[in-house]
């Protein structure tokens, strides 16, 4: 099972305009893919009125390539708070 998680900075000052977009984002993909589950997280402190946000995806099958490029697609709806890059990691369950 696949998951991504995706981390980027937004200014504290852009926070609060920037948060309700994200959560749209993310509120369409999911109905659009049905069994996916996405939070949006941040670290608690902030650095240099930055502040870091996480972006988590899930589902049952994974979240595979095609998928990854459709979320990446519609983050460019945060274009405008995004201090820097987005970037994605990929975790995959430990086998036991």
């Amino acid at each position: 099972m696949r998951r991504l998680f995706i981390y980027y900075r937004i200014a504290s000052a852009d926070a609060a305009a920037a948060q309700p977009v994200a959560r749209a984002m993310q509120d369409a993909l999911c109905a659009r893919h049905p069994g996916l589950q996405a939070e949006l997280w941040r670290r608690p402190q902030e650095k240099d009125g930055m502040q870091t946000w996480m972006e988590i995806y899930m589902h049952a099958e994974g979240v595979g390539p095609v998928l990854e490029g459709e979320i990446a697609a519609a983050a460019q709806v945060l274009a405008a708070w995004l201090q820097g890059p987005r970037h994605c990691e990929v975790f995959v369950p430990c086998a036991w």
